[in-house]
């Protein structure tokens, strides 16, 4: 993705949802006529399978998948926790942490670091979901990890019982307290791993077997089983508390954050002389989300990854406030409960953090030295992201009003450069587009990290996210909109042009086109573009040639621009009720008469699914001459087709109209004043249909055309324009043309 005017120095600036949802999601919840299909190949993959949710042994329930939530499922109690969300105690920032160092918005509220081995891969404390499952004659415990690459560098530690208020010291120098009456720690001992559960009071083992312990690598799961001779939970409701840290094999203790990382010990203890040993703590409830409208706390201090309590309990070395009260005879009695409408539950509605099980992992764990954006060497074309692994987090919002008859609406909610897919929750960017017209589910993909642009991985991130969606939920696939808030208003325009099929219209908000050769492609999207007069980041000369370029194409669209603002003034002022009316209800056009496209194959991941080749009823587009122009930049195709078999013509422009208008009720004391540029078009001229299809083709050397689709059949009368041969497939006709050579 080729981002213009953008520097590194300025950019510093339920088992699946609940019964009834899941069962509504059907194959119609994407588009299912006749090819080609709209958007890339990887948006209608079979869902994936990751190793963290395999059931095996005594273990059937299905995950939850819904961070930061528990349930009763058919006598197992789980806990989802959130991903990549291992940051430890609050403290002072650590300057030599590559996840705060030069980039403003994506500080962690944790602060800890990994060691620089990368066995532990940046993500070793990572817990992803914490189940008990009551036994004829034990309690299990399965603590479920996002990496696991020598189960010899980490321990958890599970605090049982206990009275509030009551704090007891979680063992072996966690520097941790809880209520408890037993401490459950599972750790390394030499090359085993073992567990010991003690009495909270004295330290003493509680008499009886010792606790039984497998690991399994392959699927990063920890089992433990405490045996009824050594505590026997049945008829009761036990309040648990739970944090894993690394672990120091040779002295036998928790593993205790330094001033700064290196090869074996973590960093970021910041000013405190007894850090907590804990880097991810289970159990979180009611995590805050990112603050809206506070531009000290957009900038430095919101809850990114949904751990800013974790980050104070740890701080404070107090997990009483982050506890689960288990209840031993529900879980007796098999009973299936998400309590949706309980604290803790699994929510239904709102705002909520999801996991996807992706199609590709590249590496266990994150990766911070890969930077996307400038390109690193580690980065490039074919950028992998930071985070790495198969399970990837992303944000919903599913509005609280009944499903609409034909299916929830589908709004893209692409997030900034530095940010991350929490960037949205509890605004009105979110919820405002979401409550529109009925319902529209709004998702924000984390595209596997801050600056991938939505190219390569980052791109596939998106459509995976929306596949899985689509599997949860029942869609209406004609009623699906993009937008985006800078990066991801870049991302909107760019993932548009390449699938303009996939979308009705699109609000790019302080974002432009990276190639405005590729604007072209928007022929039947109208566009909304929210842009600021004093932008530090996205100036006029970045998205003023986006304008002008859709206004000369005769295209529709809107350029709104806010003064006195930058760049983040409309994320602060948080009011986005023009766009979400803009959005509306409306539907994607599959088989508009006239197309234009332009490919761009060095935007193409074949071993993603993530090809770009198609649009509507032209597909299988290939380039005569991979050559750049003499011009500069790279090779590009373009194809403009006419069908006259709709019986319509060309809608006149209307040219262009200026205008001025005001937003209000917003977080900002005053309305924000904008002026406007736009165009518009007329009503469709009707013509007599006819089987005549005009085609217009630039460095284009084969098509294939759905001439159903086109609505011109098999003998259609072809019109060719092209600068060099080409070969026009008619899918269906055993027919093929060739135009412009011998």
């Amino acid at each position: 993705m080729r981002a213009r005017g953008l520097t590194l120095s300025l950019l510093c600036s339920l088992a699946i949802l609940t019964v009834a949802p899941a069962a509504l999601a059907t194959r119609t919840s994407l588009y299912s006529g006749k090819g080609p299909r709209p958007g890339p190949d990887v948006l209608y993959g079979t869902p994936a399978a990751a190793p963290q949710l395999e059931n095996v042994g005594v273990w059937s329930a299905a995950p939850i998948l819904v961070s930061g939530a528990s349930a009763y499922r058919g006598g197992e109690f789980l806990y989802q926790d959130f991903l990549y969300d291992d940051h430890g105690a609050a403290e002072a920032p650590d300057p030599t942490d590559p996840r705060t160092a030069g980039n403003l918005f994506s500080k962690p509220d944790g602060t800890y670091t990994y060691p620089t081995d990368l066995a532990y891969a940046n993500d070793a404390a990572d817990l992803v979901e914490l189940r008990v499952k009551p036994l004829s004659d034990a309690t299990a415990f399965r603590l479920t990890l996002n990496t696991l690459n020598d189960a010899s560098l980490v321990a958890f530690s599970i605090a049982i019982g206990g009275t509030p208020g009551v704090l007891r010291s979680f063992p072996a120098g966690a520097n941790v307290q809880a209520p408890a009456d037993m401490f459950l720690t599972v750790h390394p001992a030499g090359t085993s791993t073992v567990g010991d559960l003690v009495d909270a009071a004295t330290g003493d083992p509680v008499g009886g077997p010792a606790p039984l312990v497998t690991v399994d690598t392959d699927r990063r799961q920890i089992e433990v089983r405490v045996l009824h001779t050594a505590w026997d939970p049945t008829g009761q409701v036990v309040r648990l508390a739970a944090g894993v840290g690394l672990w120091d094999n040779a002295n036998g203790l928790y593993l205790l954050p330094q001033a700064v990382a290196d090869a074996t010990h973590p960093g970021g203890a910041g000013s405190a002389t007894s850090p907590a040993a804990f880097f991810n703590v289970a159990f979180r409830y009611g995590e805050p989300m990112p603050i809206v409208g506070d531009p000290a706390g957009t900038a430095t201090g919101p809850a990114w990854w949904r751990d800013k309590d974790q980050g104070a309990a740890l701080a404070a070395g107090d997990l009483s406030t982050l506890h689960a009260d288990v209840d031993f005879t529900k879980l007796v009695a098999a009973v299936s409960d998400d309590m949706p409408d309980q604290p803790g539950g699994v929510p239904q509605t709102g705002p909520i953090d999801r996991i996807l099980v992706s199609q590709f992992e590249l590496a266990q764990g994150a990766d911070f030295s890969v930077s996307c954006f400038p390109a690193s060497t580690s980065g490039g074309a074919n950028c992998p992201g930071q985070y790495q692994g198969r399970l990837q987090p992303y944000a919903i919002y599913v509005p609280p009003a009944p499903m609409p008859r034909r299916g929830y609406g589908m709004t893209l909610l692409l997030h900034s450069l530095s940010t991350n897919y929490n960037q949205y929750l509890g605004s009105r960017n979110q919820s405002q587009f979401g409550d529109r017209d009925g319902g529209s589910i709004v998702i924000t993909p984390e595209s596997r990290g801050p600056d991938g642009f939505y190219d390569s991985y980052a791109g596939a991130d998106v459509f995976e996210v929306w596949a899985d969606v689509a599997h949860r939920y029942r869609l209406d696939p004609d009623w699906t909109v993009i937008t985006g808030y800078s990066m991801g208003g870049i991302g909107t325009f760019k993932l548009a042009e390449q699938f303009p099929d996939l979308f009705a219209r699109g609000q790019p908000t302080v974002g432009f086109s990276g190639d405005n050769n590729l604007v072209a492609s928007l022929r039947n999207i109208p566009f909304l573009m929210w842009n600021s007069l004093i932008d530090e980041l996205v100036p006029p000369t970045d998205y003023e040639p986006t304008a002008r370029q859709l206004d000369s194409l005769g295209y529709r669209y809107e350029l709104d621009i806010f003064t006195p603002s930058e760049h983040l003034t409309l994320a602060i002022n948080d009011q986005f009720a023009p766009a979400a009316a803009f959005l509306d209800l409306a539907k994607v056009n599959r088989n508009p008469a006239h197309v234009t496209y332009v490919v761009d194959p060095t935007l193409d991941y074949p071993a993603l699914g993530f090809v770009a080749d198609h649009a509507y009823w032209l597909s299988e587009l290939k380039l005569r001459s991979s050559t750049p122009p003499a011009t500069g930049g790279h090779a590009e195709g373009t194809i403009d087709a006419l069908s006259h078999g709709f019986g319509v013509d060309d809608p006149t422009p209307s040219g262009t109209q200026v205008g001025a208008g005001t937003l209000t009720g917003g977080n900002l004391p005053a309305p924000l004043i904008f002026t406007s540029q736009s165009q518009t078009w007329g009503p469709v001229p009707r013509v007599l249909p006819a089987r005549r299809l005009d085609l217009t083709a630039r460095n284009i050397a084969a098509v294939t055309i759905n001439v159903r689709r086109a609505r011109v059949g098999c003998s259609v009368d072809l019109h060719v324009d092209t600068d060099g041969p080409i070969a026009i497939e008619l899918a269906g006709c055993r027919r093929t043309v060739t135009a412009g050579g011998a």
